[in-house]
């Protein structure tokens, strides 16, 4: 799930870590569109070794995603999948390996935020159907307009849940999907392809992680290995730098807030349900031919580069004068260990570090500070020293009641500044806006103008449109002299013009005296001055602490420990940690699928188990009845929004759960203990694969035993290879499971089981580079750079992975062409497009050519043939210039804000008379987008996005 707002905070804080993904462009000829060879050199300028998929990153945006109509049934769902995946491997085509990891059983301490998520979902989707069948029968009794209502099942994301059917044909599905690629694709050629689908236990990336740490313990594991993890989590990033690999990349989608979306009732854009008032639609466009299509723009990625943010943090994190030797690699993994403070999948937050407030900032100082008195460093290899954390926790402890009152000025301030923002604007706003045909447009947003039609029918409707609204004078009503109504007539203030809005109420009141008292007995129900309770609170949350860095850095310590508390303790509570035990249970198994969806489903998500299962979870004479309450509590616990709150659920109890199920085990059907047992992970090679010809003599000789993997025939890998049941074999063939789909008959590929090398109980991985690593070349600018002379050459950022890029220039005339040419948004005409450009094929508006300024059809005169279609230099890297008599240049993000490449293919039909010859180079280069001859230049960010440092 992530860290709420980290990925923000890190994104503003260390913005040169992000690069916009170039990606190449499927071409399309008559309708059909040509594949994409993913065998050629990367557009992004860098090659990739190992691409890994964190799967349920992908399996929910396209099983229900929100900014787009949902897919119509499970096939659809999985053509998505496979096309979302497709996308990513063409950006990033990795040489080596490709992993998927779907999330299977997990972890006892992750189960409990699973099973809020889960009966949060299915609470709010019960009160969202229920809000919106009454505002649709209000809507209609009052004469409203709205389409008539889709009887169609709810897709219900809890199906996403290992052990169900969705999750079991899934599995198949990507079967058949690395089968069909492996046979058709070139990029796939020598690619290994392990899947580790949702029967394997663990959570996906760390199921990723895991594999990582114990390729890296082999001695023929390449320690320059280019690794790049595909996933939305914010705590990939922490994962990432836990590896300590040089070169480990992360790729995402790239968040845009505000999205539009259809109301769910008129299915109309602009406003939601609670304010659906069943208007007629308006016509989309003039025949209306626009009625079912949705303002949809497709999602674009980015570049988490963590070696750039590695050179962050060395300069951040680098102390001088230390009693000890500073080590980079154990200030990184404190840095990973301090931002567990502030918000993990495991432990709540502590009540006094706020992300938003620059808690990370505060940790850091802290640990900078008190790290001359600590001795050493917090962590090493995934283990804590509690006695340092003591010392850096109650540092915390010491400013804890200045940091919430500063929180509650903060508030209060920003609670003022609303209310005089809205005052401002209720004062401002016009008493009528005209609205159809003669409502205000926006400069640029109409591509030309509308003829008006039945003008005087528009303007009697809008004189009409306030006459039941107008002041009218009852026999009741007490009148001034000049004819207005008098205060004494009783005139009532309307409740939507206070400016007060209703706030849950906060009886802790942190910022008042007293408030670790309250604090206790609200959350706990004990009183404050229980210290034994206190201090059982504090250990469990230091148990977690230590269980989440091992879980990051070694792998699960134990499946069965969670923290049974749905609150944090203070820091100040933290005195005394350092005698406090941290050794888990050892041999601990995960629960099985099925078990699991006990745990974590809710009542009405039953229907995915067994029916004697089922039934648990609804007889109100269930054993465990109570562990499926219909209604729970959410505890704002100090937020402003329900989805930010606590949700009060009750803990499972292991052994209770257990004993339960163990009447209704014997009611499963043989599919049904299929989908209840674990599983293992698979690999898949095709037929140009080295290690091919090894697997097939394998299924030859039937050798049943394990063998391990020869690491020179799979680019180093090391495991055991057993023969799997329902392998894909060459020859034979792979049925599809999605109908739409054909079946493959000539399958060349083959599948195999495998397994990681396996090590002691004990064993511990280091944490460290590896021998030979090298080092990625600095990327941020030196800290001496103006000290130093450096032969008066200027900074220049790298834009991209590539140092080495040249980029080209073009002059002023260029820029202002493009500005009156190229739409300001995506898919919308600028203000210009339809004007002659100043001083172009002699039109009578034009002016005098300036010295030095060339004809328009001249343009590109001035760029190599090879260099035709690179962009501008961006304005931080060129040198002013001014040409006598010539306007200032305007910014350059003012022309295209929302585009992040320029695109040759744009010059074309714009609706403007700008249409250039295309040179035969020109042809040859378009869509063309390797970093060689013929690639387009990213643009420079817009402004207050991303900041170079």
């Amino acid at each position: 799930m992530g860290v709420p707002a980290f990925f923000r905070w890190l994104s503003r804080k260390y913005p040169s870590i992000i690069v916009s993904c170039v990606e190449e462009k499927a071409k399309e000829c008559n309708g059909v569109k040509a594949s994409i060879d993913t065998s050629k050199p990367n557009p992004n300028e860098v090659e990739f070794d190992n691409l890994y998929l964190d799967m349920n990153g992908i399996i929910h945006p396209c099983t229900h995603p929100e900014d787009k109509p949902a897919p119509k049934n499970e096939d659809e769902m999985m053509v998505a999948i496979f096309e979302y995946i497709d996308r990513i491997f063409n950006i990033v085509r990795p040489r080596r390996l490709l992993y998927m990891a779907i999330d299977g059983v997990a972890p006892r301490a992750k189960m409990n935020q699973q099973r809020s998520r889960r009966f949060r979902a299915s609470k709010e989707g019960m009160e969202a159907a229920e809000e919106k069948q009454k505002i649709r029968q209000e809507i209609l009794a009052k004469g409203g307009i709205l389409p008539p209502e889709e009887v169609k099942e709810r897709f219900d994301s809890n199906c996403i849940t290992p052990g169900t059917e969705f999750m079991d044909n899934l599995a198949k599905c990507l079967r058949y999907y690395i089968a069909d690629r492996l046979n058709s694709d070139p990029g796939w050629k020598n690619l290994t392809v392990i899947l580790s689908d949702a029967s394997a236990p663990g959570e996906g990336e760390h199921k990723i992680m895991d594999y990582i740490r114990r390729q890296r313990a082999q001695p023929n594991h390449d320690p320059n290995t280019h690794h790049c993890l595909c996933g939305a989590d914010a705590d990939l990033i922490m994962l990432g730098l836990a590896t300590h690999e040089p070169n480990f990349t992360i790729i995402r989608e790239e968040f845009k807030p505000n999205k539009p979306k259809p109301c769910a009732l008129c299915n109309q854009m602009g406003h939601e349900v609670k304010d659906c008032q069943g208007l007629p639609r308006e016509k989309q466009g003039k025949h209306d031919q626009f009625a079912d299509s949705l303002p949809t723009s497709e999602q674009e990625f980015i570049f988490i580069r963590l070696c750039v943010l590695r050179e962050y943090l060395e300069r951040e994190l680098t102390m001088a004068s230390l009693p000890f030797t500073f080590d980079f690699e154990r200030s990184v993994d404190d840095w990973v260990f301090m931002c567990f403070f502030v918000g993990n999948d495991f432990l709540p937050h502590l009540p006094s570090l706020e992300i938003r407030e620059g808690a990370i900032d505060r940790l850091v100082n802290i640990y900078k500070n008190v790290v001359h008195k600590t001795g050493g460093y917090l962590t090493e290899s995934g283990f804590v020293n509690l006695q340092r954390v003591q010392m850096i926790m109650l540092a915390v402890g010491e400013v804890e009641d200045s940091i919430f009152k500063k929180r509650k000025d903060d508030d209060d301030n920003f609670k003022r500044r609303q209310k005089e923002k809205k005052k401002r604007m209720k004062r401002d706003h016009p008493a009528f806006i005209p609205g159809g045909q003669f409502s205000p447009q926006a400069l640029g947003n109409r591509s030309s103008p509308q003829a008006i039609s039945n003008p005087r029918q528009a303007a009697y409707e809008m004189r009409m449109h306030d006459r039941p609204n107008s002041t009218t004078s009852s026999p009741n009503t007490s009148l001034n002299s000049d004819g207005s109504p008098s205060p004494a007539g009783g005139i009532k203030r309307k409740a939507e013009d206070s400016d007060s809005e209703p706030e849950p109420e906060d009886n802790i009141r942190l910022w008042e005296t007293g408030w670790k008292q309250r604090y206790y007995k609200n959350k706990f129900d004990v009183d404050a001055s229980d210290e034994k309770f206190r201090r059982k609170v504090v250990q469990s949350y230091v148990e977690g602490l230590c269980w989440v860095l091992r879980y990051y850095y070694q792998g699960c310590a134990s499946w069965n420990w969670y923290y049974p508390f749905h609150y944090a303790p203070f820091a100040s509570d933290f005195d005394g940690i350092a005698d406090m035990p941290s050794d888990f249970e050892k041999g601990s198994k995960p629960f099985k699928p099925l078990e699991q969806l006990m745990g974590v489903f809710p009542a009405a998500s039953g229907n995915f188990l067994p029916p004697s299962w089922r039934k648990l979870m609804t007889d109100p004479e269930s054993s465990i009845i109570d562990f499926y309450p219909e209604d729970f509590a959410i505890d704002l616990n100090g937020k402003k929004y329900a989805w930010q709150g606590v949700a009060l659920l009750p803990f499972v109890d292991e052994r209770r759960l257990r004993a339960a199920l163990e009447e209704v085990y014997p009611d499963l059907t043989p599919e049904e203990n299929r989908r209840n047992s674990l599983g293992g992970d698979v690999l898949f090679v095709g037929k140009h694969h080295p290690l091919c010809d090894f697997i097939v003599e394998q299924y030859k000789s039937k050798n049943t035993e394990p063998v391990d993997i020869p690491p020179e025939l799979c680019h180093g890998i090391q495991g055991k290879l057993t023969l799997n049941e329902n392998a894909v074999l060459p020859d034979q063939t792979v049925e599809s499971p999605v109908p739409m789909l054909r079946d493959l008959t000539q399958n060349s590929a083959v599948s195999i089981s495998f397994k990681d090398p396996q090590f002691d109980e004990d064993f511990v991985f280091k944490a460290t580079v590896l021998p030979g690593a090298k080092k990625p070349p600095p990327v941020l600018k030196p800290g001496d750079w103006e000290k130093n002379n450096n032969d008066g050459r200027p900074w220049r950022p790298q834009l991209g992975f590539n140092r080495d890029r040249k980029p080209v220039h073009l002059d002023q005339s260029a820029f202002r062409t493009l500005g009156h040419t190229m739409p300001r948004e995506r898919g919308m005409p600028g203000m210009y497009a339809n004007a002659v450009p100043l001083g172009a094929y002699g039109s009578p508006y034009s002016r005098p050519l300036l010295s030095g300024q060339q004809q328009i059809p001249k343009l590109l005169s001035n760029l190599r043939p090879q260099d035709t279609w690179r962009g501008p230099t961006p304005l931080f890297q060129q040198t002013p210039q001014r040409t006598a008599g010539a306007a200032p240049l305007l910014a350059w993000n003012r022309v295209l804000p929302s585009q992040s490449q320029y695109q040759p293919g744009q010059y074309q039909g714009l609706g403007g008379p700008m249409s250039y010859p295309q040179r035969p180079e020109d042809r040859m280069d378009r869509g063309r987008q390797a970093y060689g001859p013929g690639r387009p230049y990213p643009l420079p960010p817009p402004s207050g996005r991303y900041s170079w440092n």
